[in-house]
């Protein structure tokens, strides 16, 4: 399978903030784009509120001054942070972050992602996950994603599992969350492997 690659001209710098998601497909409940400054208000808001459900998974940026430095990496060229949206009020109902993205022979990267607790429960995670992997497939380039998860996450395994990420491994205290070494599950999914599965779904 021929996959595309993000190209850039001599001393060009193609961020992927600089790639819009395309429009998500007919009927669908929520939508991807790009972290921007203004949504400063609305992401803090709903991150707070959000607690019962984030902990202990996962420490999204509560402050202005964390939100400004999540922001700041989202402009970089190995990190992206995408909100998924509601089509029908456009309030933000999940972030996914692609982070550490390795170009040349390796064309990978790392996601992370939570849901609004608001919107949590109603299958818009879903949605948006499978519009991640064709960014992250398409536009993006990458071959391979990872998702490393805590085993006692099951709504993020269900997720990740649902959307076609096969089980790889157990990496026992990989990840300082929370100001502790936690362990993890690592999920993975390969270019190939999502293109088998939406061609399987169209069958």
């Amino acid at each position: 399978m021929k996959r595309p690659v993000l190209r850039r001209r001599p001393g060009e710098v193609v961020r992927p903030s600089d790639i819009a998601p395309a429009d998500p497909p007919p009927g669908a409940r929520v939508r991807l784009r790009v972290l921007e400054r203004e949504d400063r208000r609305e992401f803090l808001a709903l991150a707070r509120e959000s607690h019962r459900l984030h902990r202990p998974w996962t420490y999204p940026p509560e402050r202005a001054d964390q939100f400004d430095e999540l922001y700041g990496r989202s402009r970089r060229e190995d990190f992206l942070c995408l909100l998924a949206c509601r089509t029908d009020n456009d309030e933000i109902a999940g972030v996914f972050t692609i982070s550490q993205i390795v170009r040349g022979a390796f064309q990978s990267a790392y996601l992370g992602y939570y849901a609004a607790e608001r919107h949590a429960g109603q299958g818009l995670m879903r949605e948006a996950l499978e519009q991640i992997l064709d960014h992250s497939f398409g536009p993006l380039g990458l071959h391979r994603v990872e998702a490393n998860i805590q085993p006692g996450n099951a709504p993020s395994i269900a997720l990740a599992r649902g959307a076609g990420f096969r089980l790889e491994g157990f990496s026992p205290r990989y990840l300082l969350i929370g100001g502790q070494w936690r362990d993890h599950e690592r999920y993975a999914i390969t270019a190939d492997e999502h293109a088998a599965a939406k061609a399987s779904q169209a069958a």
